[in-house]
């Protein structure tokens, strides 16, 4: 039987792909994550900014900043100190603003978003057109499953790391 894939990850057939890894995953996600940072460092801002800006756009109610540090740690896997200093830069940039004990998104850090979002969408396109929808199905499926079990693997390593530290 003859393929025509490459060997390459990307535009290989079938019959010629590579099986998903770790390795694999990095790789799609560094280089679909630097084409948002690319856009992202126009405007100033850091991928961890945009995803504690976005937690705070998309909250159905408003947020405190240790519900948003938590909600952007469970995306990113990511020190809180790190978090609370995004959110620090997000309120001196004028993109987030305290009210009461809540910290909400400012038109100015919506508007970031917006135009961050209409930036990138002909690259994700690009990136994401022409992928039957069958695939996109099973690599969503697997990718859930993969996250879920890396979530609790890391959950199994903090854990021994507090009970040694206390």
């Amino acid at each position: 039987m003859t393929t025509t894939g490459t060997s390459s990850a990307v535009g290989t057939t079938s019959a010629t792909a590579p099986l998903a890894d770790a390795r694999l995953l990095g790789l799609a996600h560094y280089a679909a994550r630097g084409v948002l940072e690319h856009v992202l460092a126009r405007h100033g801002a850091t991928f961890p900014q945009q995803i504690a800006l976005r937690a705070a756009v998309t909250a159905d109610a408003p947020r405190t900043p240790d519900e948003l540090v938590a909600e952007v740690r469970a995306s990113l896997k990511a020190d809180p100190a790190g978090i609370r200093a995004d959110l620090d830069a997000l309120r001196a940039k004028g993109l987030l603003a305290a009210d009461g004990p809540h910290l909400l998104p400012t038109d100015a850090g919506r508007a970031l978003l917006a135009a961050v979002g209409a930036e990138v969408a002909p690259h994700a396109a690009r990136v994401w057109g022409g992928i039957p929808t069958e695939d996109l199905a099973a690599a969503g499926r697997v990718l859930a499953l993969v996250a879920e079990r890396a979530g609790k693997e890391l959950a199994a390593l903090e854990g021994r790391t507090f009970a040694l530290e206390g």
